[in-house]
């Protein structure tokens, strides 16, 4: 008896061990109800609110919805999230985001998430054609992501060829408004471009939000705040016919303007006196030529490093923030505001003798003073045509030799620049876009009121090859140290996030500033 005893309670262990196996994700019944679906359908069609039960759709300001408990049986859910936690995670980093993601969940064997897959790929899907009526395709981009302290998504409006629905369920711990990680839905202007946050999803266990994907659907996961938690969500898209785009809203250019006219006792009233030395000139160009970019610290006199500091710490400036939020976030000096110190600055850097010293720092055509290479020189005396010139420099790839030809430097009119005096903190950026004009520049930086800055904290100047992720080149914020920056056609180049960690190791100082230059042949 007992023997059979034995056997009869380890068939049970198998079969309750096997019936957890075999347990069948269930939609919530609400979305089965045909009161909403109609009611669904009608307010989709005509971009209204609807709300039944834990169903909750909103349109401004964009179409999106609400569903809290997505997965009707509890224990699946929890059976799900153990799963998602276990698989392989890759570090996401760039411009616009940096969190953990999986690899593509389509063809993993794992019974809940298989299980779920169904569900979303079939059975959901079917739901979201028949309510929006749109024929979505069958094929499904899955992922899950998650967001852990300083981790975020910038804003992004989703639009690839294809996207029609974007999809997100959280599996996540009880989750507070003080804990960052939520997610942030934009206003937009006439020109389709975002302009502020209107409305911030909170991120709820066992709740999925999906919205249309549109030339409007702009939105961001704000940077999570809280330490030791973990934003776990399974997210993708369904595909079918996109909307109609408008045209790209094209930024007006910022104006440019040759240099100022101004003495050349300026230099040597600002500019450490190590760098005006010929010889020593010499020694940068070389070094600069090999490279494409120099730091050089200390590149202000100690006593104008000090006042600026002070003047930025304690002046007046009226400071604009610039945007749009997919484009950027920081805030810029207006010129008209600053102190006269602050202004002597800028007005250094926009100076002739000033583009002069460029030209001997790097070797560029900057100011027609500038010595010219030997190999110019030869070519003047053995009286080759700029025709020529140019037949020979078109000929090499873009970032080698001479970056124009002499025809085309004739054309393009006298060197000028472009600049900003710029304040960062927590939550600034730049994001690469579309809108960039590709064309050779040489980028001036010069940090202030960085002491104690750490790469950690973001704020850097990260330069890519144009389709690339891998850094070229980074910039780290350091006070008082001139960095200069040659790119091509083909390199582009952002501000990295700053995040919460910033404020935390540097709650006295939660600011820096930089003269940002952009000179162009």
């Amino acid at each position: 008896m007992s023997a059979k005893r034995q056997s009869n309670d380890k068939t049970a262990r198998k079969c309750s061990k096997k019936d957890k196996r075999g347990e069948s994700a269930i939609i919530n019944p609400d979305l089965e109800d045909t009161v909403v679906r109609c009611g669904m359908r009608d307010a989709w069609k005509k971009k209204t609110s609807y709300s039944h039960g834990s169903i909750e759709l909103d349109c401004e300001p964009f179409p999106h919805c609400k569903i809290s408990n997505f997965v009707h049986n509890e224990r699946f859910a929890q059976g799900l999230q153990d799963e998602l936690l276990k698989l392989n995670y890759n570090s996401k980093s760039n411009d616009l985001y940096k969190f953990m993601q999986s690899d593509d969940l389509k063809k993993r064997k794992e019974h809940h998430i298989s299980e779920m897959r169904s569900l979303i790929f079939d059975q959901f899907r079917s739901w979201l054609t028949e309510v929006l009526g749109v024929d979505l395709e069958p094929t499904v981009d899955i992922s899950c992501a998650k967001y852990e302290q300083t981790d975020v998504l910038l804003c992004h409006d989703d639009e690839l060829e294809g996207r029609r629905v974007a999809f997100i369920l959280y599996l996540l711990p009880p989750w507070d408004i003080r804990d960052g990680g939520m997610l942030d839905l934009y206003s937009t202007d006439e020109h389709y471009q975002p302009v502020s946050v209107v409305k911030s999803l909170l991120p709820c266990w066992n709740t999925l939000v999906f919205f249309e994907v549109s030339p409007v659907s702009f939105h961001q996961v704000s940077e999570v705040l809280a330490e030791g938690k973990c934003r776990l969500s399974l997210s993708g898209w369904f595909h079918g016919p996109s909307l109609q785009r408008p045209p790209r809203c094209i930024e007006p250019p910022t104006p440019r303007h040759t240099h100022i006219p101004r003495d050349e006792k300026v230099l040597f009233e600002w500019v450490n006196e190590t760098y005006m030395d010929p010889l020593y000139q010499a020694q940068v160009q070389q070094e600069f030529e090999d490279s494409s970019e120099i730091r050089l610290p200390n590149f202000l006199q100690e006593e104008k490093f000090k006042q600026v500091s002070e003047a930025l710490r304690l002046a007046e400036v009226q400071w604009e923030k610039r945007g749009p939020p997919n484009k950027r976030c920081y805030a810029r000096a207006e010129v008209q505001s600053m102190p006269a110190c602050l202004k002597e600055c800028w007005e250094l850097f926009s100076s002739e003798p000033f583009f002069l010293l460029l030209s001997n720092l790097t070797g560029l055509s900057l100011h027609y003073l500038a010595v010219e290479d030997e190999e110019s020189e030869r070519d003047s005396q053995d009286g080759e045509s700029d025709v020529e010139k140019e037949e020979e420099y078109g000929n090499n790839p873009e970032g080698q030799g001479p970056s124009t030809s002499s025809t085309e430097r004739k054309n393009k009119g006298p060197p000028v620049c472009v600049g900003e005096l710029r304040r960062w903190g927590h939550g600034d950026y730049t994001l690469l876009h579309d809108s960039v004009k590709m064309e050779f520049a040489l980028d001036l930086l010069l940090h202030l009121g960085c002491r104690g800055w750490k790469a950690e904290f973001g704020g850097y100047t990260s330069y890519i090859a144009r389709n690339e992720d891998e850094e070229l080149l980074t910039v780290y914020p350091e006070d008082n140290s001139l960095a200069l920056v040659y790119r091509d056609k083909e390199t582009l180049k952002f501000i990295k996030h700053i995040n919460i960690s910033s404020t935390v190791q540097r709650p006295d100082d939660r600011v820096f500033y930089d003269f940002s230059f952009t000179y162009y042949e």
